[in-house]
């Protein structure tokens, strides 16, 4: 599958995922809950729970590894995010449909560095990580903003965290098939259980990818049998 393709998966998926959790409209800035929808608001708590991976307090844990594992988690979380706020400002401002976005994000800055291999988080600098984190939730915090801006950034920071475009796919497509999960077992009406036997669901996903679990079907499968023996 080519670059621009795996994007366009993704937007695909994404989409469906805001149709069947928010449901038809919700580009307009509201759920069928009349729930107001903040994607950018999204995109800086999630980049918030990023920086929590690093050891940066300095009174405690100061020697504490990063905790790449969820360093991943967090910025494929932010993804869905990310694709949101685009998917609803190309709709509101007809700026295109999915394929038009994707060829867009295909051609952005950065974009051609993404799909290369990623950085080795060990090597780099989690002070000039956390600067291009509170970067972006700068640019996502004021009344202004410009989405490929925030898309260029994102593409920075998540190489450094050792995230490239297919690393990113392959995590997505999970962590996708996770939220339906939730969202299928009581997610939105405060049913759900996220901590299974001791490990929260985030983590048991990626010890299903690491058993070389890759459909969709079977990683619901997967995560399905998990959830029942919790």
């Amino acid at each position: 599958m080519r670059d621009r393709d795996l994007i366009f998966d993704m937007l695909k998926m994404q989409q469906s995922l805001n149709d069947e959790t928010n449901g038809a409209g919700w580009e307009n800035g509201y759920t069928n809950k009349n729930k107001l929808i903040s994607w950018r608001r999204c995109i800086y708590m999630e980049c918030a729970e990023l920086i929590d991976s690093f050891a940066w307090k300095h009174w405690k844990n100061i020697t504490a590894p990063t905790d790449e594992q969820n360093l991943r988690i967090e910025v494929v979380d932010i993804w869905h995010f990310v694709m949101s706020l685009m998917l609803e400002k190309y709709h509101v401002n007809g700026l295109g449909g999915l394929e038009k976005l994707a060829d867009d994000i295909s051609v952005a800055s950065g974009f051609a560095e993404f799909c290369k291999e990623p950085f080795d988080v060990a090597n780099e600098s989690i002070y000039e990580i956390m600067n291009d984190i509170e970067m972006m939730i700068n640019r996502c915090s004021g009344f202004e903003y410009e989405i490929f801006d925030i898309l260029k950034i994102y593409f920075t920071l998540a190489l450094k965290c050792g995230v490239n475009l297919h690393s990113l796919y392959e995590c997505y497509i999970a962590k996708n098939v996770l939220n339906r999960f939730r969202q299928d077992n009581g997610y939105k009406e405060g049913e759900y259980k996220k901590i299974w036997a001791g490990r929260e669901d985030n983590a048991v996903m990626s010890e299903i990818l690491s058993r070389g679990i890759r459909g969709v079907d079977e990683i619901y499968a997967a995560l399905e049998a998990e959830y029942e023996r919790a």
